[in-house]
Formats: structure tokens, C-alpha cells, sequence
């Protein structure tokens, strides 16, 4: 039986949560240059921008196939929120930004092979309840969010913005107020933190 979420049979008009990490759960980015070159592809393959001046080969940006909501980088694995206007959108969009990012990291640090876990994992969100709890998990996947460089969540916090990512969907479903966002954000940190205590004390007893 093939993985949960492994399976994908993209719908048009609809949002998705995307992720995958590294091969063997390898660090996939070591440097701030990896993140950098990583976030490069998806702005780069979304609106056209941050060219390579050493390989400038013609593609069409897709900026009316597929939107970028949310991201979030970790070190050895990523999330992304994306909504798809055409069927094909994230199937080109993550093998382009894919493809690119192996080729850069392999000749970087002189190695061979696959970089990621399998093909990226996608799951359909079809509920706006879903797509507040998504956004909120990305955003809180580093200990220290409200610092971690390399996530959307400044974006939504009002102190950056870019044209390759498009935070509308989820803040006006807060009514485009982005203090109330934060708080929500903000409200799941502690049931976060449980969650990992639990979760720490359980594998504890079953290792006795």
C-alpha cells in the first residue's frame, strides 16, 4: 500500500498542505545560503524572479497555476501551504523548485543521490477550519517562531512583504487583522508545548 498522502490526484481550485524531508531525515539545509537558495526556486518558479545568471533558460512563471500561502524550512524537512488554480499547478511547481535544489545541494557539498524522503507528501485541505489549523502548525514548527528566519510568518506579522507569497486567503478569514492572527498563533503555543511533554513521558514508559 502505497504512503498516506504519497497518492496525489491534484484538484484545480483547491489548497494543499505539501512537505517532505530528507532522505534517512538527513539535513537538507545546512547553511543559510541552502535556505536562501531554496526559497530563491519557489520565487523564482512562481513569479518569474531571482534568475540564475549562469542558466537562463526560458520557463513560464506560475503565477496563474499555482500561489504560495504559507512555508516554513526546517532543517531537515519543509512544509508549504499552496493553492492550485490549474490541476498541474504544485506537480510543476514542486519538481521544478526540487530538481533545482538537488542539483544546487549535491554539487555544493560534492555528493550524489537522492536529497529527499520519496516523492513529497500532499494533503487536500477542504475546510477553512483545516486551513486556519494548517497555517498554524507550520508557523509553529520552530521552538522560537516568533524569531525563526526562515518562515512566512513574518509576512503575516506585517514586517515583510513579497510578491511571491500570498497571505489574503488566511487573513481574511480573520478579517485581514493581523494582531488577531498572531493571538491565534499564539493561543496554541502552550497545548503545543503539552503535547511534546506527553508525548516525551509516553515514549519514556515504553522504553522501561
Amino acid at each position: 500500500m502505497p504512503a498516506r498522502n504519497t497518492v496525489k490526484e491534484f484538484v484545480e481550485q483547491s489548497y494543499y498542505h505539501v512537505y517532505n524531508r530528507g532522505v534517512e531525515k538527513r539535513i537538507i539545509f545546512l547553511d543559510e545560503q541552502d535556505y536562501t537558495v531554496f526559497l530563491g526556486l519557489l520565487k523564482k518558479y512562481l513569479i518569474g524572479g531571482n534568475h540564475n545568471k549562469n542558466n537562463r533558460h526560458a520557463f513560464t512563471p506560475l503565477t496563474s497555476a499555482v500561489s504560495l500561502l504559507s512555508y516554513c524550512l526546517m532543517p531537515n524537512h519543509f512544509h508549504l501551504l499552496l493553492y492550485q488554480y490549474e490541476a498541474t499547478g504544485i506537480t510543476q511547481l514542486m519538481r521544478r523548485v526540487n530538481t533545482g535544489y538537488v542539483m544546487y545541494f549535491n554539487e555544493k557539498y560534492n555528493r550524489e543521490g537522492r536529497l529527499f524522503q520519496g516523492t513529497y507528501k500532499a494533503a487536500q485541505i477542504n475546510a477553512d477550519a483545516y486551513l486556519h489549523h494548517i497555517s498554524r502548525y507550520i508557523h509553529l514548527n520552530p521552538d522560537d517562531y516568533l524569531h525563526w528566519p526562515y518562515s512566512s510568518l513574518p509576512y503575516y506579522a506585517g514586517e515583510r512583504e513579497a510578491a511571491w507569497l500570498n497571505t489574503a486567503p488566511i487573513l481574511d478569514l480573520f478579517e485581514n487583522n493581523r494582531a488577531t492572527y498572531m493571538e491565534f498563533v499564539a493561543e496554541y503555543v502552550d497545548t503545543r508545548n503539552e503535547l511534546a511533554v506527553l508525548k516525551h513521558q509516553l515514549a519514556s514508559k515504553v522504553d522501561e
